[in-house]
């Protein structure tokens, strides 16, 4: 099994400038919640759900299609629903954004059954440094293209990080699939 499949061009440049506007719009909040606690060493990074913003309705199609072109092309896992919204994330330098070493995967209703993470980059990569998504999926750690657009697809056990962003926002879409439990 791959480590990760990338999809190029997932979303245009337009479609990646017109949800980071929406979202801009909207109040985002803290997502440093870990484990019930404000855990900002672990994560520093803003989000928004698009559950809650009803003119982001056409990522959720998109996001449906490339999950299943990746899960069809390199994973083959049995996958059943997206019980969860998608979730835009913006890691600045100013607040030292980062998401520390983690899987998607856990105890709680919905991480207990997600099997695919699908990340798209929504920035210009030239206008940030660092901020790179790195995935360990064994002892070897690799990073996730940052070409804008680029969809970056993983089984949600693999271990992935954002390094801290030392200049400029990174933006970046989330979403995962869900399925029975791995046997």
């Amino acid at each position: 099994m791959t480590p990760h499949f990338s999809i190029p061009n997932a979303l245009s440049p337009q479609q990646c400038d017109d949800l980071i506007t929406l979202i801009a719009a909207h109040h985002l909040k803290d997502a440093g919640l870990v484990r019930g606690t404000t855990a900002h060493d672990i994560r520093r990074a803003e989000i928004a759900w698009l559950d809650d913003i009803p003119e982001a309705a056409w990522v959720m199609d998109r996001m449906i299609s490339l999950t299943a072109q990746a899960n069809r092309e390199a994973f083959q896992f049995d996958l059943s629903d997206f019980g969860e919204s998608p979730q835009v994330a913006r890691y600045t330098a100013e607040r030292a954004g980062h998401f520390d070493w983690h899987s998607d995967i856990g105890a709680g209703q919905w991480a207990a059954k997600r099997k695919l993470t699908i990340v798209v980059q929504l920035s210009d990569p030239a206008t940030y440094e660092g901020g790179t998504l790195e995935l360990r999926p064994d002892s070897n750690v690799t990073q996730a293209p940052r070409a804008r657009g680029t969809a970056t697809i993983f089984p949600s056990f693999v271990l992935h990080r954002v390094t801290p962003v030392t200049a400029g926002t990174r933006w970046s879409l989330t979403l995962w699939s869900h399925g029975p439990a791995f046997r």
